[in-house]
């Protein structure tokens, strides 16, 4: 199993990235290019009825169709059908074919356009080529080096460790499909079992992990069931995979392999009299005929029509249904919609061209990172936000001296922790931060602190958020304090765990300037080196203000709580890979102050740490050089307590750090490094705090000389120094916090005189 550190995924897709390309790209011509080769058969592999539509609809699909809620893993972005272990699933047998028909087109129009916009493109213009409907096309899908993202839809060493399925043909969520190496489920049935009846909760249990409610699913199984037929012209099977046979894979084991002799899924026939046209007449075989099983010649079950008494009209020669079919005449709410599909062929297209959409897009995250002419507007699986309120920007400069005041001033609205006799909520800020802005996703974009759906449900009923809404309440007064600006909650959550963390850096600094050996320095009132422990680290977090509110009650279900697993190693690396971070930063941003109040309300006995208002290298020093005694808390939580009575508790995955060999070296690092510490946690607090702030599909508002034009860059000496102009609404502002001795010593003289 591999477990050693990778980039982010969205660096390592930089590297295929050409934005210079793709803004060059002709679509149109694309589009002409792919319509003239739907009908260019070859004799090498010839198309079924003269025209590819359905073999290059097929393959969108399966390659959008792997995507799952559950992590945000699966999808076309990155391309990686390309690649093991997708391209030798059962399911995506014989796609090598199309890609192979698309090479002259990816090869002609070069970095301008990803073999993951190609597929979904090509399926598009299928489907219009044979009269269906397309909604739009989001482009800019960025194409992986390799598959090793896809490595945990399995199967794969990976897959078993992190989401294993102990009975093939019965996987459970966070997997995506119920069969490993298949799309979805079974077609023959559950287990291989022609049960129409027990095939339909399988069936709505596999779209609902992919976000398809029942609306979508029988539009979707009925629209692309419009087209082509299933393969299976003898028993014997398609031959290696490429996995097995890369040379010559699927070579096909029915006479030459090709054409008539195809094996691909093993059913054999169309489901439709015009398997190269659009229309509803899957869901009028459906209902106009009795379906008997019997076993097809390619040795699977599978359904055949008959008339369904003396009088009825005789069935169509040839077409065929799956028991996946037949299932959704043994389901009454499926059964609805198929009758409502029959008889009307508007509602079919409007909900079919919506679901393709979504199906084919939900990777991709916001509307915001979609390129190209054919963008439809926001569609609601995008989550999409409302635009800035009117009004002048906020002076976050004053807002930051506004927060800082309010770290030790007591509110009703929330416990405190106590630091040195006095009340301190910069810990508590610290963690509603985090908590809002750890949801987000790198493998769907999704999640994230834009919107603030922390303070809705589902998110704010997390167990991990509890007290969350009782510690955003301390900050409400400060944003009825600005109102008539554009101040947004999601901007004061973040801007607020912000200071919190930079005054904490700056309290730390300040005491250890006083220990023994240590001098105040002059001009800013860094440290002057009299050893190396005593040095200032100039370390500086910035906020890049410009957030809105969701409204609530839209789109709040987006992402998961992150997954609890048994191996804890395993579960604070999976968790970081899903949200984008390399290791290292995984383990700077564990040692950020802990609330030893909220831990207690977690279920735990106490936090790491007695001066949660310090941010250092103490986190690490604390983990290595004490020893942890395994124990359960009073709430019966797993925890681990210090040796000698000193009230000190870490949890599972903070020993996790401990007990991986390579976390472990970057811990050491830290431990030694304190200024190495602070400038990774500080470039990773601040990506991960602007990881949703999408321009593109490579591009980030927040980043220095990038993203939308109007942005205002500010920058503050500190917390407490004059501040930034007004920005016009829904610019970027971005705001510097700087941390020196003198920062903290004015801030502490404020705090004694409130």
């Amino acid at each position: 199993m591999r477990l050693v550190d990778v980039a982010k995924p969205r660096t390592r897709a930089l590297l295929q990235f050409d934005r210079e390309a793709v803004a060059k790209l002709d679509l149109a011509a694309v589009k002409a290019d792919l319509k003239a080769l739907m009908t260019d058969s070859q004799d090498w592999w010839p198309a079924d009825w003269g025209h590819y539509g359905p073999l290059f609809v097929r393959q969108a699909w399966h390659c959008a169709g792997s995507y799952r809620t559950s992590d945000g893993r699966g999808g076309c972005d990155g391309g990686r059908q390309r690649f093991d272990p997708e391209r030798s699933w059962d399911d995506n047998t014989n796609l090598n074919r199309a890609k192979t028909l698309l090479w002259p087109i990816k090869q002609k129009y070069g970095a301008g356009l990803s073999w993951g916009d190609l597929i979904i493109l090509a399926g598009d213009v299928a489907i219009s080529s044979m009269g269906g409907p397309v909604l739009g096309f989001c482009g800019g899908r960025i194409d992986d080096l390799d598959g090793y993202e896809s490595l945990p839809l399995g199967p794969s060493p990976e897959q078993e460790a992190l989401m294993p399925c102990p009975v093939q043909g019965d996987c459970k969520s966070p997997l995506g499909q119920n069969t490993l190496g298949l799309i979805y489920v079974n077609p023959e049935g559950p287990m291989g079992k022609p049960v129409p009846e027990e095939s339909a909760p399988q069936i709505r249990a596999v779209f609902g992990r992919m976000g398809m409610d029942d609306a979508e699913t029988v539009a979707l199984i009925g629209g692309g069931h419009a087209f082509g037929k299933a393969h299976g012209a003898c028993p014997s099977g398609p031959g290696p995979s490429p996995a097995e046979q890369p040379e010559a894979p699927w070579p096909g084991t029915c006479g030459d392999g090709k054409g008539n002799n195809t094996f691909t899924s093993g059913f054999e026939g169309p489901w439709t009299t015009t398997p190269t046209a659009w229309g509803n007449q899957y869901f009028q075989n459906l209902l106009d005929y009795n379906w008997e099983v019997h076993v097809g010649p390619g040795g699977h079950h599978q359904w055949r029509p008959k008339a369904k008494d003396a009088q009825s009209k005789a069935p169509p020669p040839g077409v065929m249904m799956l028991t996946t079919d037949v299932a959704l005449l043994h389901d009454p709410d499926y059964l609805e919609l198929v009758k409502t599909y029959a008889a009307n062929l508007t509602a079919l297209e409007f909900k079919f061209k919506h679901a393709w959409y979504k199906l084919v897009t939900r990777d991709m995250g916001p509307v915001t990172r979609c390129l190209g002419p054919d963008v439809p507007p926001p569609q609601p699986f995008q989550a999409p936000l409302p635009p800035p309120p009117p009004g002048p920007a906020p002076d976050y400069a004053a807002l930051a001296r506004d927060i800082a005041r309010a770290l030790r001033r007591p509110s009703p609205a929330a416990e405190p922790d106590t630091v040195g006799g006095k009340p301190y909520y910069g810990a508590l800020f610290a963690t509603l931060a985090w908590q809002c802005a750890s949801s987000y996703r790198e493998t769907d974009y999704a999640g994230g602190c834009n919107g603030a759906r922390i303070r809705f449900a589902p998110q704010k009923d997390w167990p991990e958020n509890a007290y969350m809404d009782s510690v955003l309440a301390v900050l409400e007064p400060l944003k009825a304090a600005h109102a008539g600006t554009t101040l947004s909650t999601a901007d004061l959550i973040v801007l607020a765990g912000t200071v919190a963390l930079q005054q904490a850096l700056a309290e730390a600094e300040a005491e250890q300037q006083q220990a023994p050996g240590c001098n105040r320095g002059g001009g800013k009132g860094l440290l002057q080196l009299q050893g190396s422990t005593c040095t200032a680290s100039g370390v500086r977090l910035r906020f890049c203000g410009g957030r809105v509110d969701a409204p609530e009650g839209e789109h709040a279900a987006q992402v998961q709580p992150p997954r609890v697993l048994a191996n804890k190693i395993l579960q604070v690396r999976d968790n970081a890979r899903v949200m984008g971070l390399s290791m290292r930063e995984a383990v700077a941003l564990a040692a950020r102050p802990r609330s030893p109040s909220q831990q207690r309300r977690l279920g735990y006995s106490g936090s790491w740490t007695h001066t949660p208002s310090h941010l250092s290298n103490q986190y690490f020093k604390v983990l290595l050089d004490e020893t942890w005694l395994r124990t359960n808390s009073s709430e019966g939580l797993e925890e681990f307590a210090a040796a000698g009575g000193t009230g000190l508790f870490m949890t599972p995955t903070d020993l996790a750090i401990k007990w991986d060999a390579e976390m472990l070296a970057i811990a050491q690092e830290f431990a030694t490094d304190n200024k190495a510490f602070l400038q990774t946690f500080a470039s990773a607090w601040s990506g991960l705090m602007n990881a949703d702030r999408f321009d593109g599909p490579d591009g980030n508002v927040c980043e220095d000389d990038a993203g939308s034009g109007g942005t205002l860059a500010a920058a503050a000496a500190s917390a407490t120094e004059a501040g930034v102009k007004a920005a016009e609404a829904g610019a970027v502002v971005k705001l510097v916090l700087e941390a020196s001795y003198a920062v903290a010593a004015k801030v502490e003289e404020e705090f004694v005189e409130l």
